[in-house]
């Protein structure tokens, strides 16, 4: 099954073409059942899978484009369907408690929002982790424009020691917030 993604020319590598061809299928698959069953893909699984670089894969780019529409497609399908067993409230309480696990990172000072990496170990600057947390924050408190895809694109400087957070810790609370961001557009 080919899904049709431009491929990297010349020396470039781009993503496996057999590893992407059958995750689309199986997502394709996920996302046509009526309701799902174990084992199915959801929108987490389409944030955090990863594919190995080969030579004339298919392009980067293109494909990670391909990945965000599809997880945006299974949170809203997601949320269809709590909406439709269970009501609008159960989808904004759940909603409401999934920002409020936010909520704790996002009040704390500048500087203390995430743990320090082990010394030697590279992390993210604090400076730009904060500043993104002071928008998020700024988005789910006064309703300030931002978009899930600037969550999802944001790259940090790296620094070590005092001047850097703890990059896993740093990348599960923008997983957390690119999600709760999804379901609601």
């Amino acid at each position: 099954m080919d899904t049709n993604f431009p491929r990297m020319s010349g020396w470039k590598n781009g993503y496996d073409p057999v590893q992407v061809d059958s995750f689309f299928k199986r997502a394709r698959e996920s996302f046509e059942r009526e309701s799902p069953q174990p084992g199915d893909l959801d929108a987490r699984a389409v944030r955090t899978v990863g594919f190995d670089l080969t030579r004339k894969g298919y392009h980067v780019g293109v494909v990670d484009a391909a990945l965000d529409r599809l997880e945006d497609a299974f949170a809203k399908r997601a949320r269809d369907r709590l909406v439709e067993r269970s009501g609008q409230d159960s989808w904004v309480q759940e909603l409401t408690r999934a920002a409020a696990s936010l909520r704790g990172r996002l009040t704390r000072p500048a500087g203390e929002r995430f743990n320090h990496p082990e010394k030697g170990i590279i992390g993210y600057d604090i400076a730009e982790v904060d500043e993104l947390c002071d928008r998020i924050n700024g988005y789910f408190t006064q309703g300030q424009a931002m978009s899930v895809d600037e969550v999802r694109r944001v790259l940090f400087r790296v620094r070590k020691g005092e001047r850097a957070y703890d990059e896993d810790q740093v990348d599960a609370f923008i997983d957390r917030v690119v999600e709760v961001m999804s379901s609601v557009d």
